[in-house]
């Protein structure tokens, strides 16, 4: 399925999440809550979520720290940096969706702007009906018109909305509370659902004019506050610098089943830093930064030593999160010509020494992954067998011939013996082999290619030039990351480098594709589907913006999208996904690195926690609450700072 707001960067960050099977209603019937497996936890009479505290007090500042800088408040073009709290996908902190997905079950979705939606037995076309109650923040209700408007302006203007909905043709007024979505093609299950991901924005207010009196413009960025209608709106900013969110105190939606006892801040402040170490030290201080999401595996084994920690002012937790476990890796950009030969991704691939780094730098903490399903049952092993394989002797003369023969297995290197106090490192996947045995292989591939090693380099046989390449980076675990890799590399002549640019330099670069390797996370949901086009597809790889990094087009690629994205059924959406994983897999688009299906936080103990957290994505921070009594105290002992 679809796609959600934490997508960039960590990001991101929040996936969205459909598990498909039986539908859980007759077509053409009205359904509230809407799920694409046998039915909710909740049935169709939800009323809250069962974890929440559903008389969670209001109040309080929620102080966060930004990376980079901004200078938009339009999420929804290539052009410009928008301000924290806003989403490229989604409504972030200022606009609702149609429908909110579920934050304590895949394939969920619950009612919001849409209180129904209904849709034929051909999936051909989704009706919505809205919530008569949905109101922008000026008072002004939300119309039919407002959606239509909105999938009009997203679609022409957003590159993930785009891709997103790009079998989504239209959308018409039925009456004032209907609005039906029209399909070019019939059969794609999900589609009818992830409709309800999209973010509604006030069409009065984009079509009218400023204080000023100059028309606004949503193809363009702007710095002044838009109109929105979620719990919050933006109270303040210093362009570039902060950005100051405050509750609405009249939400429309504050009593909604989604909302109980959700959005308890007032204030949600995020301060820009740019450098990641000044950041680390503003949060030990207090008063920048209240929750801190931790992804440095040597900051959580050895940093966590500082006054206030020690005091338990500052509490650590990681939390376990199914759907946080994803290919992480390398992506290697295939718009270079360096990198369009499968064997020297191979070799390259080959090349990164899992086992020694996770040992010397992530404290055994880190799993490596070999699929870019992780987890469940998407992910593809063994040799392929029965729908799979018979999916893939579709385009078996396509192939490489050993997808057939061979599981596909990642080299384990051999480990060193563990220093006294290591940590238990899990026994390997594959057994493990002589360093000098994988580079050797690595080599031969190279040659195979057409590169040799000459003079301790490795050179283009026919050309003599270097083969050379540089890694794209934005922060200190890229340096942690690519530094050994390098170090690998050089053994077999290759010569590449690391060049860390600041945050938004990176996000620039990365959005037109101008790098050569980079470090990149690709999040999945339990039950794949249009958004498969964003990261593999053809269309996709020249498409500013996409997911699809490595700049893939591959017919067999875009053809096992399409049967994800069509798939009538589990059983044949698992095969299909088993047959585009291990075709993704045996191209070596991605040097896989590791995964971490746990979510780590420390956070100043100033908070009230509902005694369990969603296993699914984790902590739920909007179900988290300012205990007066502890900040307070936390502002006394550290004289306000906090």
């Amino acid at each position: 399925m679809g796609i959600s707001s934490q997508a960039i960067g960590a990001a991101s960050g929040i996936l969205a999440v459909l598990f498909l099977s039986a539908a859980p209603a007759p077509a053409a019937d009205w359904q509230t809550t809407s799920s694409l497996m046998a039915e909710s936890k909740y049935g169709q009479d939800f009323q809250r979520y069962d974890y929440v505290n559903p008389d969670a007090p209001k109040g309080g500042t929620r102080n966060s720290i930004a990376s980079g800088t901004f200078d938009s408040f339009n999420p929804y073009i290539v052009r410009g940096s928008p301000a924290a709290g806003l989403s490229y996908f989604g409504g972030g902190l200022l606009y609702d969706t149609l429908m909110e997905q579920a934050t304590d079950e895949p394939s969920v979705y619950h009612p919001l702007i849409a209180e129904a939606l209904k849709y034929p037995d051909d999936y051909s076309s989704v009706t919505y009906r809205l919530n008569p109650n949905a109101r922008w923040h000026d008072g002004q209700p939300i119309t039919v018109d407002d959606v239509i408007w909105s999938f009009n302006a997203l679609k022409a203007n957003s590159p993930q909305y785009n891709r997103y909905y790009e079998n989504v043709t239209e959308a018409v007024a039925l009456n004032d509370r209907e609005v039906e979505f029209r399909f070019d093609q019939k059969g794609n299950r999900e589609l009818p659902r992830i409709i309800g991901d999209l973010a509604v924005l006030p069409k009065h207010w984009w079509e009218g004019t400023d204080a000023k009196g100059k028309k606004r413009d949503i193809t363009q960025p702007t710095l002044e506050p838009p109109l929105g209608s979620a719990a919050y709106r933006i109270a303040s900013f210093k362009p570039g610098q902060e950005i100051v969110w405050e509750r609405v105190p009249d939400y429309w939606a504050a009593k909604l089943p989604v909302k109980i006892g959700r959005e308890n801040f007032d204030k949600r402040r995020y301060v820009y830093i740019q450098d990641d170490n000044a950041a680390w030290q503003a949060f030990t201080k207090g008063g920048f930064e209240d929750i801190h999401p931790e992804y440095s595996s040597r900051r959580w084994a050895t940093y966590y030593t500082f006054p206030a920690f020690k005091a338990g002012d500052v509490v650590k937790k990681a939390f376990e999160a199914t759907s946080r476990a994803s290919m992480q890796g390398f992506a290697m950009n295939m718009r270079r010509p360096l990198f369009q030969d499968r064997r020297v991704r191979q070799a390259l691939t080959w090349a990164f020494d899992f086992e020694t780094m996770n040992r010397t730098a992530f404290f055994g903490f880190n799993t490596r992954v070999s699929s870019y399903f992780v987890g469940g049952d998407l992910a593809s092993s063994g040799l392929p067998q029965g729908r799979e394989l018979e999916i893939l002797n579709e385009y078996r003369d396509k192939l490489p011939p050993e997808l057939f023969t061979q599981e596909f297995r990642l080299p384990v290197y051999e480990q060193p013996k563990p220093r006294e106090g290591d940590p238990p490192q899990p026994a390997p996947a594959s057994p493990p082999e002589p360093e000098r045995n994988i580079l050797r292989e690595a080599v031969k591939l190279f040659g195979e290619a057409g590169w040799k090693i000459q003079n301790g380099r490795m050179v283009n046989e026919k050309t003599g030039e270097p083969f050379r390449f540089e890694i794209l980076g934005n922060n200190d675990t890229d340096e942690i990351i690519a530094n050994p890799y390098i170090g690998m590399l050089k053994k077999i002549g290759v010569e590449a480098s690391l060049r860390i640019v600041d945050p938004s330099q990176y996000v620039n670069r990365v959005n037109n594709f101008d790098f050569d390797m980079l470090t990149t996370v690709l999040a999945q949901s339990e039950s794949p589907g249009n958004e498969q086009r964003d990261f593999w597809s053809s269309r996709a790889a020249d498409a500013p913006g996409s997911r699809n990094l490595s700049g893939i087009k591959d017919p067999v690629v875009d053809a096992l999208v399409d049967k994800v994205i069509f798939a009538t059924d589990r059983d044949e959406l698992v095969a299909a996904t088993h047959a585009l994983d291990r075709v993704l897999l045996w191209n070596f688009y991605v040097v896989p690195q590791y995964t971490r299906p746990v979510v780590w936080l420390a956070y100043w103990n100033k908070f009230g926690i509902p005694d369990r957290q969603p296993d699914y994505i984790g902590p739920d921070i909007d179900s988290w609450w300012i205990d007066p009594a502890k900040e307070a105290a936390l502002a006394a002992k550290y004289k306000g700072s906090n």
